[in-house]
């Protein structure tokens, strides 16, 4: 199993992670083109770019790999023999599971020690590639302003890089002071230091003013001195940094992305103490900026001795402030005022209220700011885990996907495992975007997809183990044509030898008989007009009626199955089959069945579906009426 499954694990990540660098490079195209790159800079990028997708590409191989094995396997017919001889799937796939464990393991460690450094170096890399300035690549007939301070236009360019007919403005000192130059031609170059443009001009013109002008006189009527220069060859230096700088890498380790488990950890604690004093701060401010204002007395400096009736208005005071009864009316101090007192208390107001609205704003934006960076830490920390648990997960759809659908090679396990991998991934981003947002809790949002997949894996495991055709187009369709109405004819042949004859004079009888129980049946029914809820739970199952007309049914087709008269024979081919009918039948009935059907809104479902089945059953009932007095009067006439 290892020397099948090892080389396809192998060539699928390698394709799995070639797909996701591609999309990656299609990504971040416009931060590489232009900048005149090296080599070895646009290889470490790539470099760091494939161990950052490892975690998109493992699973996504897992999952094609394991099931183009088991897929091999039973499209050679090798699962069947091994089967055969007495192994189980699970003991087919133990290798397999033992070799996964190893690579969630180190799938673990590889999300917890390196992937935080090789993010580190990637995103500090391709922000010292987005700070880069562009290579000069000047275009013919447009004005070019990518040179900092200067706008260039070049009407022709030849093949040597002479550059014809060019025109400058130069506003590096201010759009006030503007200084024009025109040139028959000139050439462009960098210096070796890559840290000035050299621009050599010939046979042109410069106009400009003689001395700066000072934004403050731009509307003054005084004259400016002006200055017109006509020269055969000059020299332009113009700073221009186009060497490949560095970032340092403490911007980015110190974010989340940069982090292991332990740093994120020690993160979040301290991070949760911030946001958690922050709070308190907060609601302190606002409870004490709040109109419930406690009045205190002010100052420990001794007070004159009161009377007896100041001391009993005082303590009355003290009493209405502790019970919380003191009533200011607002209102009619308010009107009590004059008109321009009545604006100025207003305005007051106003901009207490704004000034207030402005303070906590910033307040809520700062407490959202240090929530986000505590759940994207969150978010990073559980990420550590769902790796190791999605290979695992992905295995166990895999192989036993491959086992049922018996197909190997490059192209139905491509377009499943893609399909599949595609739904992870929404599932995935959902979960994520959800705990980003504080929808729902880091934990929650990062488990969903596995939360979602894991059943998915455990039930093909079941299908597989059983040797279930979950994926037979036929399996869905006829059990389509069944929920619509569609039942299976009934074969019945001559036999070339025959035991005993059938009593023909006692199954008239019976016949008579089946005739009859079914006509009841359906005067009943109808007279009921359907099924009724609460009977329906009551019993647990459809009714026993129908179990009495199938029995009977079933003992005359298999005593007139002896004849050796055609036309009966072909006439108890015309008998439905009542199969499926009496399958509604649940484990809790009674009062337990009715407080189910009661509770639970799926019972209204289940009760809808069993009034659907009914129509049909009638139709089988009629004809049933129809067959069996058609073969009585057959038989009657044969005899």
């Amino acid at each position: 199993m290892l020397q099948t499954f090892l080389p396809l694990f192998v060539m699928t990540f390698g394709i799995c992670l070639f797909v996701v660098l591609m999309q990656f490079l299609w990504k971040y195209i416009d931060d590489m083109v232009g900048k005149g790159l090296d080599i070895s800079i646009l290889a470490e990028m790539f470099f760091y770019a494939a161990l950052s997708l490892v975690p998109m590409a493992l699973p996504l191989a897992i999952l094609l790999a394991s099931l183009m094995t088991f897929g091999n396997l039973g499209e050679r017919l090798e699962l069947l023999a091994m089967k055969s001889a007495g192994v189980s799937l699970f003991r087919i796939m133990r290798p397999l599971f033992i070799t996964l464990c190893f690579v969630s393991v180190g799938a673990f460690f590889f999300q917890n020690q390196v992937l935080p450094i090789a993010q580190v170096k990637l995103y500090t890399l391709i922000y010292s590639m987005r700070q880069k300035s562009p290579e000069l690549e000047i275009p013919e007939s447009v004005f070019y302003s990518e040179i900092t301070g200067y706008s260039m236009y070049v009407k022709k360019k030849d093949k040597t890089g002479l550059l014809m007919d060019v025109m400058i403005y130069d506003y590096s000192k201010g759009f006030n002071n503007v200084k024009v130059i025109v040139a028959d031609s000139g050439r462009l170059k960098t210096s070796a230091d890559k840290l000035f443009l050299v621009l050599s001009l010939f046979d042109g013109e410069s106009f400009g003013n003689v001395q700066e002008q000072p934004a403050t006189n731009r509307m003054s009527k005084e004259a400016v001195a002006y200055a017109r220069e006509t020269f055969r060859t000059k020299d332009i230096l113009i700073e221009f940094d186009a060497n490949f700088t560095r970032t340092d890498e403490s911007m980015m380790s110190n974010q989340y992305i940069g982090k292991n488990m332990q740093d994120l950890q020690l993160s979040i604690d301290s991070m949760t103490v911030r946001l958690d004093s922050i709070r308190a701060v907060n609601s302190k401010a606002i409870y004490e900026n709040s109109y419930q204002k406690s009045i205190r007395n002010s100052g420990s400096t001794p007070k004159p001795k009161k009377t007896v009736d100041e001391q009993s208005q005082e303590e009355e005071n003290k009493t209405l402030l502790t019970s919380g009864t003191i009533v200011l009316n607002y209102d009619s101090l308010y009107r009590e005022q004059k008109a321009a007192d009545k604006a100025a208390i207003l305005a007051r107001a106003k901009s207490s209220i704004d000034n207030t609205r402005n303070e906590y704003l910033f307040k809520a934006h700062t407490v959202g700011d240090e929530a986000q960076k505590i759940r994207r830490h969150k978010t990073e920390w559980h990420k550590k885990f769902t790796l190791s648990f999605a290979c695992m997960v992905f295995f166990f759809i895999g192989a036993p996907l491959g086992a049922i659908i018996r197909k190997g090679g490059l192209g139905m396990p491509v377009v499943i495992s893609v399909l599949l991998f595609i739904v992870y991934y929404i599932i995935d981003n959902v979960g994520f975007k959800m705990a980003r947002d504080g929808v729902w809790s880091a934990w929650e949002g990062m488990w969903l997809s596995s939360f979602i997949l894991t059943p998915l894996g455990i039930f093909l495991t079941y299908k597989a183990i059983n040797d279930s055709v979950i994926l037979n187009a036929d399996t869905y369709l006829n059990a389509f044509k069944r929920f619509f109405g569609g039942r299976p004819g009934r074969k019945i042949e001559p036999k070339e030898v025959i035991i005993h004859t059938p009593d023909y004079q006692d199954l008239l009888g019976r016949i008579q008989r089946l005739s009859e129980i079914s006509t009841i049946y359906l005067y009943n029914n109808k007279q009921r007009k359907g099924l009724d809820y609460i009977n329906f739970w009551m019993q647990g199952k459809i009714d026993t009626g129908i179990e009495e007309i199938k029995d009977e049914m079933e003992y005359i087709i298999e005593e007139l199955g002896n004849s050796d008269q055609l036309l009966i024979l072909n006439k108890l081919m015309d008998y439905p089959v009542l199969d499926g009918y009496d399958q509604l039948k649940f484990k809790f009935k009674g009062h337990w069945g009715l407080l189910i059907g009661i509770l639970f809104p799926i019972g209204y479902a289940i009760y809808y579906i069993v009034r659907y089945k009914h129509k049909f059953l009638y139709r089988d009932i009629s004809t049933v009426v129809k067959v069996s007095d058609e073969l009585h009067s057959l038989i009657y006439s044969l005899k």
